[in-house]
């Protein structure tokens, strides 16, 4: 049961790669999500460091570590330099 004073709404959770595939979640209720907020994924399969490629050209994420209700950068975000530094050009 969702808990919050935000309207709740039914929504897909996709991913940012556009694949017919890309879904974490379907029609699943949640709170309002605003612009410029974020949602927390317990389990992002693929976008995850384990399974993250530079499909796309899409940088590998940052992995935040949560311990203990604390919150810290474990790994940076992959920059595009970081991307194209193997690059012979």
């Amino acid at each position: 049961m969702i808990q919050s004073d935000r309207a709740v709404e039914v929504a897909d959770i996709v991913g940012p790669v556009c694949e017919s595939g890309d879904f974490f979640a379907r029609d699943r209720e949640m709170p309002e999500v605003k612009s410029g907020e974020l949602v927390v994924l317990l389990d992002a399969g693929a976008y995850g460091m384990a399974l993250a490629s530079n499909y796309n050209t899409r940088m590998r994420p940052a992995e935040v570590m949560v311990e203990a209700g604390k919150a810290r950068l474990v790994r940076r975000r992959e920059t595009m330099d970081d991307l194209m530094g193997t690059e012979l050009l």
